[in-house]
């Protein structure tokens, strides 16, 4: 039987019709180029670009964004995202996805009322670059607050994972003598006492570097202001680890015979402040390594300069210190691709909600990440920590 043409015709209009309700609210998301010195992660990979397109959003990416991480401008552009040679034109995106802090350039470069979502990094940022962001009235997310359903935060979580892990990966590097190191093997073998680790911050990354520690065969205590971390990482390692809360005596023991000291207490969320002093770190024996995971937020310790990835080692008082707020760089294709399975999701969720404003609205947890949001500062630790004022964010928003 011949089927009636009208009834074909029929059927195309409505799921067009449904397809482009869906798509109503565009977006355009630009990705730039980071600083290849300083880092080689990127928020979206191909794949996840790609997920993003197939919703109707355009995603503009700078040329050569990719390569620090090994991603080419043509899996880019087949993946659908348009590749551009001008950092302008990316950042004149509706979205800016950065990983380091945007710049004052970068900022230049963006028109008022448009987002820039980036890494914190209190140590790359400035009160300036803050004010600058308020004269041009932008919103801008730190995607170390952002909270999931659960209240956990997804980007601390995720790269907590790759910290602990690249952590003794360096330590173990240093100790070696081909990196400056007295040749020691961070682990043991028979006959000859294990390596001590010491790790400051019970945290997912303090159990991660813990695990990683344990498995290569060094002795480990951990050490924590939190007694309920304390018991949860003992239960999760077992006996085999010492722990104890931040106690002067025993930690000054513990640090005099470490012979590498990974630091991970985090501050941005207004946890109490410890840091190693410069003259508690002089009594620590010669050739050992500091990895201070903290130095994005102050440091563990007070010897920590911020650095980068090509030139992250310097020595104090005979004690190795690498101190870099992205160690996760190192792994930058893994980082990239674990952050891009966090964002492509968010940013589908904002393209459903219609713009950046109205998921702020929608999302308690997608509202921590917000620290100003058109143009006003509205994170108090962030505005504290700059010596600024700041604003309730509930204060802006209908219905709050």
């Amino acid at each position: 039987m011949k089927q009636d043409p009208f009834m074909q015709r029929s059927l195309y209009p409505e799921e067009s019709l449904l397809r482009e309700i869906q798509r109503q609210a565009q977006l355009t998301i630009g990705l730039p180029c980071e600083n290849p010195v300083a880092e080689t992660r990127l928020a979206l990979t191909p794949e996840g670009v790609a997920l993003v397109v197939e919703e109707g959003h355009t995603v503009l990416v700078e040329r050569g964004a990719g390569l620090p991480m090994s991603y080419t401008d043509l899996q880019y552009s087949e993946a659908g995202a348009v590749i551009v040679d001008s950092k302008a034109e990316v950042f004149a995106s509706d979205i800016v996805l950065k990983i380091a802090p945007p710049t004052t350039d970068d900022l230049l470069l963006m028109k008022p009322g448009r987002s820039v979502f980036s890494m914190l990094q209190l140590s790359n940022f400035s009160a300036d670059t803050l004010k600058l962001m308020a004269s041009k009235k932008l919103n801008a997310l730190a995607y170390e607050l952002i909270k999931d359903e659960q209240k956990a935060f997804p980007v601390i979580n995720t790269l907590a994972e790759l910290e602990g892990a690249s952590a003794i990966s360096v330590a173990s590097e240093l100790m070696s003598n081909t990196a400056g190191g007295k040749g020691v093997l961070l682990g043991g073998v028979a006959g000859i006492s294990p390596s001590e680790v010491v790790i400051l911050g019970a945290g997912l990354a303090g159990s991660v570097a813990a695990r990683t520690a344990l498995a290569l065969g060094a002795t480990v205590k951990i050490f924590d202001h939190d007694i309920n971390k304390l018991r949860k990482i003992q239960h999760y390692l077992g006996q085999q680890v010492f722990t104890s809360v931040i106690h002067p005596a025993v930690l000054f023991k513990a640090l005099a015979s470490a012979d590498a000291v990974i630091g991970n207490l985090r501050y941005i969320n207004g946890c109490e402040r410890f840091m190693v002093s410069e003259e508690l770190v002089k009594t620590m024996k010669q050739g050992a390594i500091i990895v201070d995971l903290s130095v994005d937020q102050g440091g563990c310790f007070e010897t920590s300069e911020c650095r980068n990835l090509s030139d992250p080692v310097y020595d104090r008082y005979g004690i190795l210190h690498y101190c870099i707020p992205n160690i996760s760089a190192r792994v930058g294709r893994t980082s990239s691709m674990a952050l891009s399975n966090i964002f492509a999701p968010m940013l589908l969720k904002i393209g459903n909600s219609g713009s950046v404003k109205q998921a702020v609205g929608e999302s308690s947890g997608f509202r921590n990440g917000v620290y100003m949001y058109g143009g006003i500062l509205v994170n108090r630790l962030i505005a504290d920590y700059f010596g600024l004022p700041s604003n309730e964010i509930g204060l802006f928003l209908a219905g709050y």
